[in-house]
């Protein structure tokens, strides 16, 4: 019994990267098509549109959410940190993954400066 279970573990582990492979290739009989590849940008908001599609960045980059989906209302703010990973389809930037950072503090005017003894 221990050594069916054994054979039964050793064929299943063997197969394993050709499942995976399998997967990413689409799989036999489905079309070859080329995926796009996912970048990695880091930057501040600037904004969100009022429909919550749409995100720019400080330095005027634009990305858009996938078709039905939004980001959450009051959850990114002016001057927060984000990192963000998206695929360019169509000239567009569509976001595939958002992590929040921290908002960057604004620097202190100079009268407001705490003073040196």
């Amino acid at each position: 019994m221990k050594k069916l279970i054994l054979a039964g573990l050793v064929l299943t582990i063997g197969f394993a990267p050709a499942f995976a492979i399998g997967q990413t290739t689409g799989g036999a009989g489905a079309p070859e098509r080329e995926q796009a590849e996912e970048k990695v940008l880091v930057g501040q908001v600037q904004s969100v549109d009022e429909s919550g599609t749409q995100l720019t960045l400080k330095d005027g980059t634009t990305l858009l959410t996938p078709p039905g989906s939004r980001l959450r209302p009051g959850v990114l703010g002016e001057g927060m940190l984000v990192v963000a990973m998206y695929r360019e389809e169509n000239g567009d930037k569509i976001l595939t993954r958002l992590s929040l950072g921290q908002r960057v503090p604004a620097p202190a005017p100079p009268e407001e400066a705490p003073k040196k003894f």
